[in-house]
């Protein structure tokens, strides 16, 4: 059971669950080589997960066949803890799937955030990489439900500024609050709803533009990054109304001034790092058009 503790000054609250420290670690010296060829999120080795609670695709439960997979977590932050399963391949990272898969994904975050949606306060996360937390290199993303009683400390959604790109439904842009270097923020436009009412057409543009920021960010790591370490990122789903998807590159390590003050210092003016993400649009745009150019001229 998890173990909630306030701080009666500040209204925070700090999770106790001591049953974390037993989480297996592929990027642990001293366990990688034991679990490297022992995926527990791969096609084949679902015994070695707790029992499935919900798939997207074909097959019996804790069988192969399945196309998204969620099963509860062994090792919970609170006491409902999920894990979702981005594909059986371990191998594609979610910028390198296809915007059906990515669909699906988003298909079964809805499913379970409206399964638990009168339970508690529903954050669905995903941590990416060494650096931004992942134990398992199997790309996942996790669902937790904190009671209504706990105060969350989430932003509401920020103001739209420094907008990288728009469709049918959604805006992306770079907050001028932005806490870290090419953070950046999905956002309905649409803003009476949370994140469970969203529509089958509205989880098709999602995928799309999902898939469009990450590439960029992917790109932009290569050249931007002061970590020296493969690109990582965080995201998560605002559990409240006006909700929105906040994207957290790690191109940059917290110290500890940012821990001792709660300032954040960003290294990026989001208005430069709006432009940038724009302009790796507008070079694909030019390199695609010579391109055509080019075939004209063969002809």
């Amino acid at each position: 059971m998890a173990k909630y503790v306030p701080d009666v000054m500040s209204r925070r609250w700090v999770i106790i669950s001591t049953i974390r420290t037993n989480r297996p670690d592929e990027n642990n010296a001293t366990t990688k080589e034991k679990i490297s060829n022992v995926c527990p999120f791969c096609e084949g080795h679902e015994n070695l997960t707790p029992g499935e609670v919900f798939r997207i695709g074909e097959g019996k439960a804790d069988e192969p066949g399945w196309k998204v997979r969620v099963f509860p977590n062994k090792f919970p932050i609170t006491d409902f803890h999920e894990v979702i399963v981005h594909t059986p391949n371990e191998e594609h990272d979610l910028h390198q799937l296809s915007t059906e898969q990515i669909g699906l994904i988003f298909q079964a975050y809805r499913q379970r955030y409206n399964y638990y949606r009168d339970k508690g306060q529903v954050i669905i996360f995903c941590n990416r990489g060494e650096h931004a937390g992942a134990s398992i290199n199997h790309p996942h993303s996790q669902l937790v439900v904190i009671p209504f009683q706990i105060n969350l400390d989430t932003l509401r959604k920020e103001p739209i500024n420094n907008i990288v790109e728009q469709n049918d439904f959604y805006n992306i842009y770079c907050p001028d609050f932005s806490q870290w270097p090419y953070e950046v923020w999905i956002a309905p436009k649409d803003e009476t709803t949370v994140f469970g009412d969203i529509k089958d057409e509205e989880i098709k543009d999602l995928a799309e533009i999902f898939q469009t920021i990450m590439k960029r960010l992917r790109q932009l790591h290569d050249i931007r990054s002061k970590t020296h370490e493969d690109f990582s990122y965080n995201f998560y789903i605002h559990p409240k109304d006006n909700w929105y998807l906040r994207i957290i590159p790690r191109f940059i390590h917290r110290a500890g001034f940012e821990l001792g003050t709660g300032l954040s210092v960003n290294i990026t003016d989001p208005e430069v790092a709006a432009k940038e993400l724009r302009s790796k649009n507008e070079e694909v745009s030019r390199i695609m058009k010579k391109l055509a150019e080019l075939r004209k001229r063969k002809i």
